[in-house]
Order: C-alpha cells, then structure tokens, then sequence
C-alpha cells in the first residue's frame, strides 16, 4: 500500500511538472541545467577538452532546448547571424539552440546549403586568400593537422551548395569568449562541448540555413 502511495505521488509530481512546461519552461530550464553540466572538461580521441566557465558566458549562448517555431522539418539547421544563434529542429516545436561566433564586417553570407560532410579532429587549410593576409599561415598551406590548437575544433560539419564546396564550416573552437560575437572568417563557431553535441545530432545531407 505504502508503494502505491509513493508511486502515485510520483506521478501526480510528474503530471503536474509536464503540465507547467508550457507555462513557466521547468522542464526545459531543467534540461538546459543538464547541458549546462556538460561544459566540463572531457576527453576526446585522446584531447583534453578544457572546462568551460560557463558563468563568463551569458545565459543566451548556452546550449539549451526552447519552443521555436518553423516549417522546417527536424534535423534542419537555421543559423541567424543576427542574434548568434543556430538552431537544431527537433520534433513538436522545439529546438536545440547553441550560441555561434559569426563571419565579422566583409565575411557575412547568407543562403541555403547542406552538410556534405562530417569530421573529427578535422585538418584545417587555410586558402590562398588567408594566407595572402596572413603570410605566417604559408606553413599550414598543405593543412594543419587536426589538435586542440587547430582552429577548427573538435568536429566540422563541411556546407556544400548547388555550386559545390562553400568553403565555410560549421566548426569548434576553444576560444568561448567569442560566442556571440562576429569575428571569424566567415565560418560558424560553436564551443567545442556544443559542435560535439551537434555533430552527434546532425546528419550527413542535412538542411542548412543561413539568414
């Protein structure tokens, strides 16, 4: 009898947490405490990730499930440049949102893509473009090899279009502090605990959107 208490208790407990989900987000503010946990350090194909301190990064760029609302279908990415945001579409009006650094003045793009590819630990190439720049990076001209200083991360999702290679990457970075900020060539940077969690999700042939 006492068990059966309990266990009505329990869902009683259970039922009312659902039903306040829609109204004051308990449920996700719980699952976003979770992933919140996630931003310690890990190891990773032999890395070491270093632990975020999640406290410097504001509330808004850390990786969390809210409601949003498109007509994409789940597993589309939308990357706004504007707010810093990329959105993961999941099922029932709900999306994983991950803070992003952006393409600074003179490397902003826009437009439809999909990812072509996935990689771990990728090797990063610098283009002619860059190294014209940056005449130091003349010594990774044949690729860095993948490394917690390479300066795509842990993961890369690679955006391909109608054209071919895009040459922009949905990519990792150890530098946190910018997230939510536009100073990269172009390309998309997440954490790398969030490119990890994203690359575990998205999958090869994937929608990508960039407004």
């Amino acid at each position: 009898m006492k068990l059966n208490t309990i266990a009505m208790a329990a869902g009683l407990v259970l039922t009312t947490a659902l039903a306040g989900c829609s109204t004051d987000g308990r449920i996700n503010n719980f699952l976003s405490n979770n992933f919140t946990n996630n931003y310690t350090s890990q190891v990773d194909a032999g890395y070491e990730i270093p632990a975020v301190p999640i406290s410097k990064v504001p509330r808004e760029f850390q990786r969390q499930i809210i409601r949003y609302k498109t007509a994409e279908k789940p597993g589309t990415i939308i990357v706004d440049t504007r707010s810093k945001h990329l959105y993961f579409v999941l099922p029932q009006g709900e999306a994983v949102r991950y803070g992003i650094g952006v393409g600074r003045e003179g490397f902003e793009w826009k437009g439809d893509a999909r990812i072509a590819m996935k990689r771990e630990w990728p090797t990063w190439t610098p283009p002619r473009e860059m190294i014209a720049r940056q005449p130091e990076l003349v010594k990774w001209q044949s690729g860095q090899p993948g490394g917690l200083r390479n300066p795509l991360g842990a993961r890369a999702l690679y955006l391909f279009n109608k054209n071919g290679d895009t040459g922009y990457r949905l990519h990792g970075t150890p530098e946190w502090a910018s997230i939510g900020k536009a100073m990269s060539s172009g390309c998309i940077r997440l954490i790398n605990q969030d490119i990890i969690d994203l690359y575990n999700r998205a999958e090869v042939g994937a929608k990508v959107i960039v407004l």
